[in-house]
């Protein structure tokens, strides 16, 4: 923040022109100002800017003369006067106008100390894709952790259903009828690649505690099956993982064998919804700044 304040000292100024400065005076590589956030829909660079740029200005710190644009008030020059060791959220919260913004009429009314909860350094959007990302981790941990208590029919069947997700099969009833049947040589099941049945992928499923890998041998022998079956596509599943050795022979054989381990599975039957359901939906929205712009 305190940087952003410098800036808008030294005249008007805006969130672009900012980030080059700031990029400028901290030395950030290209790579680094254009790095995005988990959301992908905007630079992390920008987004730091933006509310650092809004909370400076609830503070009164910066105001606005024009859309898009920020300068520094009678406050702010005198903050700068006398600038503290680090100029955040925690130092804002002292400040009436702020505190009743961030913590709202009823809590700012509130005999609270001002310091009370120590504010988060990231914006809030940042909080928000950090703890989607950690309830994402531990959804996934606890799905492979299900997966172990279930029986192997039941291993067999997600498989089923997370590939008919995926658009395999053409349907539950026709990827069943050929996927958990065991065959030789290997190969657990065969599944077709499309509704039409114009081209079958072989699959190998292996339930396996976490800690324990697939090796080369296993990934040779579900080859040597293919080769046999003369097949070219195959799908390789385990709860657990696959060693180097069998992740460096797969990429190297004729035949086109995916691997998917325990982290891959549960990462993919979150994305397809196999397993889990929406517990909740939260829905953010921006200002549509075309809705107030005014043909001049």
């Amino acid at each position: 923040m305190l940087p952003v304040l410098e800036i808008g000292a030294k005249g008007e100024s805006s969130v672009p022109l900012a980030a080059d400065e700031i990029g400028q005076r901290f030395g950030l590589t290209a790579e680094e100002r254009e790095q995005m956030l988990p959301s992908g829909k905007q630079r992390i660079l920008h987004n730091r800017l933006h509310w650092a740029k809004f909370y400076l200005t609830k503070a009164g710190l910066l105001e606005s003369p024009k859309r898009g644009r920020f300068v520094i008030t009678d406050a702010g020059r005198k903050v700068l006067a006398s600038p503290p060791p680090e100029l955040n959220t925690k130092y804002l919260l002292a400040i009436p106008a702020f505190r009743d913004f961030y913590r709202g009429e009823e809590e700012a009314g509130a005999a609270h100390p001002v310091m009370e909860v120590e504010p988060p350094v990231a914006t809030p959007e940042e909080v928000v894709d950090a703890a989607h990302k950690a309830l994402q981790a531990a959804l996934r941990d606890e799905l492979l952790g299900r997966i172990l208590q279930n029986s192997p029919a039941f291993f067999e069947q997600l498989i089923v259903e997370l590939l008919v997700a995926m658009g395999y099969g053409g349907s539950r009833l026709n990827a069943a009828e050929q996927l958990g049947k065991s065959g030789d040589g290997g190969v657990d099941g065969v599944i077709n690649e499309d509704v039409l049945g114009l081209d079958r992928v072989y699959v190998q499923a292996k339930r396996h505690a976490p800690g324990s890998t697939i090796g080369r041998p296993e990934i040779q022998a579900f080859t040597g099956s293919l080769v046999g079956l003369g097949a070219s596509k195959g799908v390789f599943v385990t709860t657990s993982a696959f060693s180097a050795q069998a992740i460096d022979f797969a990429s190297r054989i004729p035949q086109r064998v995916v691997l998917i381990n325990g982290k891959r599975l549960t990462e993919l039957m979150v994305e397809h919804g196999v397993g889990v359901r929406i517990s909740r939906t939260v829905e953010f929205k921006r200002l549509d700044e075309d809705f107030f712009s005014e043909e001049e």
